[in-house]
């Protein structure tokens, strides 16, 4: 298989209250497990075997779909694991929280703008903070879209992204989209938010 599930740095227990651990299983195991296979399966016997997930992502609009919707799925799922941790919560520093006091004001307000591009993504899709090559913006994507391609209108590398998807969340919180994204905060491993940001500016 070209992609592999990747393995969780914690239980599925590791972020309750804020996320259950059904979910947790649930959404791991059966809904990334699935955009996985579903992805091997759609570029099986082509030359997308041999490329990185995100070189296959920023020529999403000459693939296939069932390419665009996986591809997108196993990226997107892979980053919102790593970028939560059952010691989250806070706020970023050094940097990071630098550019989101000169693009947004503050930390408070970034958050406002992040949780509001969550909650009014009509339907299913995430929300993201990316780093375009010269500032840090923060909008929402349908589906399994992200900010790798070329079918989006703003492109740039994500350092946060959270899930919309009512299968992120239903279990717990049914329609309650907006405390989901509340409790978001909690789980943030601002540590690796920190990285991601650092990897992307040196490119």
């Amino acid at each position: 298989m070209a992609f592999q599930l990747p393995k969780l740095k914690y239980d599925y227990k590791a972020l309750e209250p804020y996320i259950d651990a059904m979910t947790m299983d649930i959404h791991y195991n059966k809904h990334h497990g699935g955009y996985t296979n579903n992805l091997n399966n759609a570029i099986a016997g082509s030359s997308l075997e041999s490329l990185p997930i995100e070189e296959i992502l920023k020529d999403a609009s000459k693939h296939s779909a069932a390419v665009r919707n996986n591809g997108g799925g196993f990226y997107n799922h892979t980053l919102f694991w790593d970028i939560m941790g059952p010691n989250g919560g806070g706020s970023p520093s050094g940097e990071l929280l630098k550019q989101i006091e000169k693009h947004f004001g503050s930390f408070d307000e970034f958050k406002e703008t992040f949780s509001n591009a969550a909650a009014t993504r009509f339907g299913s899709g995430w929300a993201w903070l990316v780093w375009t090559g010269e500032n840090l913006k923060v909008f929402s994507t349908p589906n399994q879209d992200n900010p790798l391609m070329d079918v989006v209108d703003i492109k740039g590398t994500p350092i946060l992204g959270l899930d919309v998807w009512e299968h992120a969340y239903y279990l717990k919180y049914q329609n309650r989209r907006p405390e989901y994204i509340q409790n978001f905060w909690n789980v943030i491993d601002w540590k690796s938010v920190e990285e991601k940001f650092i990897i992307a500016t040196s490119k």
